[in-house]
């Protein structure tokens, strides 16, 4: 098979990487890529705003599967346009794609089909917001709408800080997404990953994460698209498991078929594990980043074999294998973000990094004179296996020790909770 992977984060190496293994690969190609993904496959530029550009490659390369790796391409409708050149393409339509380009459509659909989620309302004036989050009261959750790289999000633990969230989005802060908002109750619990790969009618659980928000040491510090991840999350029992599937993903497929939009691709619920139970937070409609380096760490099955059934319509036949292992990733982050980044220092010692279970994606590099440099916010993930929680996170941070990169950070207590439950037995 010839394959067409879109993207250039972690989240797309750990994809390129795992596609690449697969007896089914005859050639991998990545727009735009970078250099992690570069070492696995052929990267091409193309302009994946520009779909009949995108189509004409697929139609010169004899592109077999089109595999979309981030939120953007889907919600702006890639996916059904290429399949209505005739390929075949792994990622939701454009219609699905509103679970994650639409908080509002998410939350809206919740209520229609009973689905459990927080208490919410949707604003499109500033006034009526701040009239709704002073009845409510802190703390109090404030969403952007739409895409927002996954820093639109708002934990408000006072009444200010949710008013001055408001003023963000109204204001411009995130553009066109902070254009209607979704004010939510603050939920309490703990946070969990739930992944379905899907076909449209069969939704077939595809591994659990927990990933680590906030940018600083003990969950400090401002939401980021994510500063590590570690799988399987320990709160996501068989029980818990099975309950979220009954609860949230099965109404969830029900509904979006009702509405004419059946869902194909994965399926990635944010859920909050409350004394009532699981409920959801969001859904996104894409592998998550850096979940997705954990998990296909983990996988055992071919991808592409899983890919191809979720295209094909074939779930229902099929069943997914995992290592007992546990996966910890650490992202490395270049100094600034998730403000803006400082770019182009060198990073040296990857090499040195890797080894027996342990895997550095590239997240935002680039190649300068020869040299690998930062270009972006997140820049490595640095992914270890281990039998527990523990001997990973002790991997992971024994490979960053290796990496020469003095303007770079990351956390230190990646997997602290999944540890705890380790050394306590609880």
């Amino acid at each position: 098979m010839n394959v067409l992977l879109l993207g250039s984060g972690g989240r797309e190496h750990a994809l390129a990487w795992k596609m690449s293994a697969s007896p089914l690969l005859t050639r991998l190609y990545a727009s735009p890529g970078n250099p992690g993904i570069g070492r696995v496959a052929d990267l091409v530029k193309l302009d994946v705003a520009d779909h009949s550009a995108v189509a004409a490659f697929c139609q010169e390369k004899k592109i077999d599967l089109v595999v979309v790796g981030p939120e953007g391409p889907l919600v702006a409708g890639i996916a059904d346009d290429l399949r209505a050149w005739g390929f075949r393409v792994f990622g939701p339509s454009k219609a699905a794609a509103r679970l994650e380009g639409s908080k509002g459509f998410t939350k809206d659909l919740c209520t229609k089909f009973d689905i459990p989620t927080a208490v919410y309302g949707r604003f499109s004036d500033i006034a009526s917001a701040k009239a709704y989050v002073e009845k409510a009261g802190a703390p109090i959750v404030i969403k952007a709408d739409g895409l927002a790289a996954g820093k639109g999000v708002t934990i408000a633990m006072t009444l200010d800080e949710a008013n001055a969230a408001l003023d963000a989005c109204f204001e411009g802060a995130f553009g066109a997404a902070g254009a209607e908002v979704v004010v939510e109750e603050y939920l309490t619990g703990e946070e969990a990953s739930f992944f379905c790969l899907c076909d449209g009618a069969t939704a077939l659980p595809f591994g659990t994460a927990q990933d680590h928000k906030r940018v600083g040491d003990g969950d400090t510090g401002p939401n980021t698209g994510g500063m590590g991840a570690y799988s399987p999350a320990p709160v996501m029992t068989p029980e818990m498991t099975e309950r979220t599937m009954r609860e949230i993903i099965e109404p969830t497929m029900r509904g979006m078929a009702s509405l004419g939009a059946p869902f194909a691709g994965i399926l990635f619920a944010g859920l909050m594990i409350t004394d009532q139970g699981p409920k959801l937070i969001e859904y996104n409609t894409r592998f998550g980043d850096p979940e997705c380096q954990v998990l296909m760490m983990r996988l055992k099955d071919d991808l592409l074999v899983l890919l191809n059934a979720a295209v094909d319509g074939q779930l229902a036949h099929m069943s997914i294998r995992w290592s007992d292992e546990t996966a910890l990733t650490v992202v490395m982050a270049a100094r600034g973000y998730p403000g803006t980044p400082e770019k182009g220092s060198v990073i040296r010692g990857l090499d040195k990094a890797e080894g027996e279970g342990v895997q550095v994606f590239h997240a935002g590099t680039a190649i300068n004179g020869g040299a690998l440099v930062a270009n972006g916010g997140r820049v490595l993930n640095v992914t270890a296996l281990g039998k527990t929680v523990g001997e990973a996170q002790a991997k992971a941070y024994a490979a960053i020790e290796h990496i020469d990169w003095p303007q770079g950070f990351y956390r230190h207590d990646i997997g602290w909770r999944a540890v705890e439950r380790e050394k306590t037995g609880n």
